[in-house]
């Protein structure tokens, strides 16, 4: 019994690990901007493809990494796929070209992206009920703590020994992660509980997921709420540099608070479970993040460019969401008990592909003033908002 405890809590720690890769990988380089712009000569939308190309990248391939994790299990897809990630990343090391760097920067994302996808469906083969939710809390800890801490390793990194550096970091990073995969990770999908990889198989999977209205509502919850932080983690650059006058290691004066907010609401959540019900979690991060929502609103209209007031509403939107998060996902692959592979790589998909919209599309638009950027969040939260009352009402007229 205690050797099956022992197994359980090194397995929620390594999905952690896991999850923690691919935002990771998305703006550890975000200090570096405007050297590596400066010594390739690329433009702006060139600077943004290295970001947006990524994101895109890295949700196509989630759709495939589901069905492959549910159809020759989770532990040789995540050893082939962290692995190439790590030669990804040297090539990103080692670039002489920004369509190089572009390359490989696509590289990364196809790679990386298999990280959180596996890691969650780990979660649902390996634990039930107010386990699950605690382990998905810490899961969704990983996830949303790497591109805000990120930034800041970067910016010291990038100061000490050149952009370079950062990417050669990854791959260490990487390669870390292989190893505890190698050693720590059983294989958690019985070989009777696998699926084909049939095209036509994966793909009525697939139809169903997007056929199913609860299901396709808690994604994309998911991935407006975490797309209004995101907003501020993709705009770094610009606020950081332009509203705010601060330099590259200074980027720590936004994201450390930004990670206070979300180990807050990670823990939160991880010690509701079992006390308080999913939804209730659920409603008490909708609450914060409208009073986020609403606080900087009120900043960026009546105090642009003050660096307290303009972190202090990010931070209690990014409570919101890491308590809202990991009651959202378990919700939504209960549609699909005996998928969850697939399951996952949609919720995968849909969360990257928002983030990919709001890297490429919201920033360049509403990045150049501060109020622009405050209305950009609270769009992404009503949206989300509407599909949660929509989603409770439709839930509670069924039962």
């Amino acid at each position: 019994m205690r050797n099956e405890a022992d197994s359980a809590r090194r397995i929620a720690v390594l999905v952690a690990f896991m999850s923690m890769l691919a935002p990771f990988s998305i703006d550890t380089y975000l200090p570096s901007f405007p050297d590596i712009a400066r010594e390739f000569g690329a433009t702006h939308v060139q600077m943004q493809q290295t970001m947006s190309l990524y994101l895109i990248s890295f949700a196509v391939m989630t759709l495939a990494y589901g069905p492959l994790s549910d159809a020759f299990g989770r532990r040789i897809v995540s050893l082939w796929a962290v692995g190439l990630y790590c030669v990804a990343s040297v090539g990103c090391a080692l670039s002489g070209s920004i369509s190089e760097l572009i390359a490989f920067r696509i590289a990364q994302g196809l790679t990386a992206s298999a990280g959180i996808v596996v890691g969650r469906a780990v979660v649902r083969d390996v634990f039930a009920g107010a386990r699950a939710q605690k382990v998905m809390s810490n899961m969704m800890l990983m996830f949303a703590l790497a591109p805000a801490a990120a930034p800041v390793i970067g910016g010291y990194l990038h100061d000490a020994f050149g952009w370079r550096s950062v990417f050669l970091f990854l791959a260490l990073v990487g390669g870390a992660l292989w190893l505890l995969v190698y050693r720590r990770l059983p294989e958690t999908l019985p070989r009777e509980h696998r699926h084909s990889i049939h095209p036509v198989v994966v793909g009525r999977a697939y139809g169903r997921a997007l056929g199913t209205g609860g299901f396709m509502a808690l994604v994309c919850m998911v991935a407006l709420n975490f797309g209004g932080m995101f907003l501020y983690v993709a705009g770094a650059p610009v606020l950081i540099y332009e509203h705010l006058g601060l330099d590259a290691d200074d980027f720590a004066a936004l994201f450390v608070p930004l990670v206070v907010g979300i180990m807050l609401g990670a823990y939160t959540s991880g010690r509701m479970a079992g006390r308080v019900d999913m939804l209730r979690a659920v409603a008490i991060g909708y609450g914060s993040m409208a009073l986020a929502v609403a606080f900087n609103l009120t900043q960026a209209y009546g105090f642009p460019g003050h660096v307290a007031l303009v972190v202090t509403p990010i931070t209690l939107y990014a409570f919101g969401n890491a308590l809202a998060a990991p009651s959202l996902s378990l919700l939504a692959l209960e549609y699909f008990p005996y998928n969850r592979g697939m399951a996952s790589a949609a919720q995968g998909f849909m969360h990257t592909a928002s983030n990919a919209a709001v890297a490429g599309v919201l920033v360049p638009v509403v990045a150049h003033a501060v109020p622009k950027m405050a209305l950009g969040m609270m769009s992404l939260h009503l949206a989300s908002l509407l599909l949660w009352l929509g989603w409770l009402r439709a839930t509670r007229a069924k039962t």
